[in-house]
């Protein structure tokens, strides 16, 4: 406590040095200010003015120390307030930028949702186009000669004479389907006449039926229905006595 006075007593006496002596140095003889010593300390001056005795060395340079501790304390506060600011900067500035990323990555998200979801559209419309148009080409009429017609009644004869009528008709449209697909044959008879396609037709008794008129006026009649576009089995191409498919009497279509 003794110590910070005798500090105390030294500043307030360097400064009414310092001030006294810059304003009234032209009447220094008039104020009797009578200046008794001046101490040089480093780079600080101290004047003491009459009253004050000396101030011991050991004091002075506690004030010295005591001075240069207080400017490194402001030049250190200084300097984290400084990195404070630069931090704060930089940690706006990184909030900015992951930001700006977000909005940029969200934008190019939706964007490319976007594109999927028109593709896919534009994809179901082509597939929905192609459906209706093979559906219009599955129920067209097929312009067929006489000879085509019997053909196509003694295949179905001999394949679904036994099945009820719907099921004839349908025999009759696998065919009609095949010749409009570009995987097999694009005639009636050369459909019919596929190799390993139709056991009637390899054994031969496609032909003893055509020779001797055996097919049913029913088979005729359900030739005629699927020449004329009647088509239960949409795009099948295949028929026999399996389990998956779409079931006409005894017969599977797929």
């Amino acid at each position: 406590m003794i110590q910070n006075k005798k500090i105390i007593a030294l500043l307030m006496a360097a400064t009414t040095g310092l001030v006294m002596s810059s304003e009234f140095e032209s009447e220094a003889a008039d104020r009797m200010m009578n200046m008794e010593q001046v101490k040089i300390l480093g780079e600080y001056k101290l004047t003491q003015p009459y009253g004050f005795t000396d101030a011991p060395e050991e004091a002075l340079l506690d004030l010295k120390k005591a001075a240069m501790e207080a400017e490194e304390r402001y030049q250190e506060m200084k300097r984290k307030e400084e990195e404070e600011r630069e931090r704060r900067a930089a940690e706006e500035a990184r909030k900015a930028r992951e930001e700006a990323e977000r909005i940029a990555a969200e934008e190019q998200a939706a964007a490319e949702q976007a594109a999927m979801e028109q593709a896919a559209a534009q994809q179901a419309a082509a597939e929905q186009a192609a459906a209706e148009q093979a559906a219009v080409q599955q129920t067209a009429a097929y312009s067929a000669s006489a000879s085509d017609q019997t053909l196509l009644a003694a295949i179905i004869f001999c394949e679904a004479g036994n099945q009820p009528y719907e099921g004839q008709v349908a025999v009759g449209a696998v065919i009609l389907n095949r010749v409009r697909s570009a995987v097999y044959p694009n005639s009636i008879a050369e459909v019919i006449y596929q190799s390993g396609q139709f056991g009637p037709a390899m054994s031969g008794w496609l032909d003893t039926v055509l020779a001797s008129g055996g097919y049913t006026d029913t088979a005729m009649q359900a030739a005629a229905d699927a020449l004329a576009g009647s088509n239960p089995i949409g795009d099948c191409l295949y028929f026999g006595c399996g389990n998956f498919g779409i079931q006409i009497g005894d017969h599977f279509f797929h």
